[in-house]
């Protein structure tokens, strides 16, 4: 089996197993992220300008709070939320 096949094996499992439970349905869990994404690029200071790192760690932020919210909340998405958070802040810094 090559690399690629592997990947592809390996995500398949992934995307159909545990997944689903962890992080809810995806059609939801999606929709309810882009929402959360739209509702803050539109709240920025500049909603016009182009995405930094630093709303990037934000985004991401708020995507691991749709999961605690959507799917099982394990503490993956509480520890990942807040390493985010804390990445948008040095990228911010506002120290």
């Amino acid at each position: 089996m090559s690399i690629a096949s592997s990947i592809l094996t390996e995500a398949a499992t992934i995307v159909a197993g545990d997944r689903q439970t962890t992080h809810g349905d995806k059609e939801r869990s999606f929709g309810a992220i882009a929402s959360l994404w739209n509702a803050y690029i539109a709240a920025r200071k500049a909603p016009e300008a182009a995405l930094s790192g630093f709303d990037v760690a934000q985004m991401m932020a708020l995507l691991k709070i749709v999961r605690s919210v959507q799917g099982k909340p394990v503490r993956d998405h509480f520890v990942d939320a807040a390493g985010y958070t804390a990445i948008a802040g040095e990228l911010c810094r506002t120290d």
